[in-house]
């Protein structure tokens, strides 16, 4: 019995825990921002220019009250403005993630 308490926490943790708050990759997450969002946004330092009409990955990132568990579930969400990447959880996170580092 005693063995399956920390089993159990585990269990718990992970299913209750939201996606984001598990480890996230952001080099997969620069990879998804490269192939999707860089005809649009500035995805990275060395990106020459984007789309004048949206906000730099940086920009985004230090914006006041950014939440990227807010941000993670946008980016699962369709919007009109931008393609249906249709990423799952993991690779929401691991964008969010990215986009995190961008604003350091």
């Amino acid at each position: 019995m005693t063995r399956m308490i920390p089993a159990l926490f585990l269990l718990t943790a992970v299913t209750v825990l939201p996606q984001t708050a598990l480890a996230a990759d952001a080099a997969n997450g620069e990879k998804l921002a490269k192939r999707w969002c860089a005809v649009c946004h500035v995805v990275a330092p060395d990106q020459k220019s984007g789309n004048t009409q949206v906000a730099p990955f940086s920009a985004i990132a230090k914006m006041p009250g950014f939440d990227e568990y807010k941000l993670a579930l946008y980016l699962l969400l369709p919007h009109p403005k931008m393609p249906d990447m249709s990423l799952s959880r993991s690779e929401a996170a691991d964008l969010t993630a990215y986009i995190v580092m961008q604003g350091h």
